[in-house]
């Protein structure tokens, strides 16, 4: 999921410029533009600025806005297939942002420790190697961990990890192509969800590493078709925006009973 610019940063700004405007005015130019204190209010309004009656109008809405978005959750739209079958293209998310800590928006620094990453849970992210760009995968590897991806087998501290089969699907990825997969039932040392593999595909993205402090190693669902810690490498906590929780909306009539589904 790719964003064309910081959202983040353009809401803070605004936020704070109406929030000067607006406290400038009341401290200040307020008292000047009616020194008697007259309540006329058809008077004051041909005398205020256009920019101030902006500011009044839009910062309470801009901060409830901010500090929703910032602090308590964020909608996130999925337009690539890398999280099928767990998450599907046209789905639109709520990611709760305090989940791994509060952090202050634009600058990404955590203020407060709420709780941290678990092993099974689907996170939004920054990419490492292009932070204007969010990603979601889900996390396998907690610091510490010893993952290893072979022949499409996954090892957690040595253990290999169960995989049993479910059903033979297809589907239709965004380019129009036609995918044969095998859906399964993965248990992550206790946790349980769905993944799915590609019939003939094997030895997709063999690895092997030990997890740093700080980090974590995603895989997308999707295995054979999703790039991801086997391809460039842990996602560091400071990297985290949030945990998805579930559907809010999905696009098109198709799935429409998505709506409302809790990610897991």
């Amino acid at each position: 999921m790719q964003i064309d610019f910081d959202f983040s940063f353009y809401l803070t700004l605004a936020t704070l410029l109406t929030g000067v405007i607006y406290a400038a005015d009341k401290l200040l130019w307020e008292k000047k533009r009616n020194p008697e204190g007259r309540e006329d209010d058809q008077e004051k309004a041909i005398k205020e600025p256009v920019i101030i009656e902006f500011s009044k109008s839009f910062f309470p809405v801009l901060l409830l806005v901010l500090v929703i978005r910032s602090f308590i959750a964020e909608p996130f739209r999925i337009p690539s297939g890398s999280m099928i079958p767990t998450l599907l293209v046209g789905d639109f998310l709520v990611v709760s942002k305090y989940s791994y800590g509060i952090r202050l928006p634009v600058i990404n620094k955590k203020i407060i420790q709420v709780g941290v990453p678990e092993r099974g849970d689907v996170a939004v992210f920054r990419y490492p190697d292009d932070p204007t760009i969010d990603f979601i995968k889900r996390i396998v590897g907690l610091p510490g961990d010893v993952v290893q991806y072979i022949n499409n087998n996954l090892y957690i501290n040595g253990e290999q990890i169960e995989q049993r089969l479910i059903q033979e699907s297809s589907y239709t990825d965004v380019s129009g192509s036609l995918h044969h997969s095998l859906v399964m039932q993965e248990n992550l040392l206790g946790f349980e969800h769905q993944m799915q593999e590609h019939k003939g595909r094997r030895g997709s993205g063999n690895t092997a590493v030990k997890v740093p402090e700080g980090h974590y190693f995603v895989l997308g669902d999707n295995r054979d078709h999703s790039k991801d810690s086997r391809f460039w490498g842990m996602v560091p906590d400071e990297n985290l925006v949030g945990k998805a929780q579930f559907i809010w909306m999905h696009l098109g009539f198709d799935n429409i009973n998505r709506i409302g589904t809790k990610i897991k």
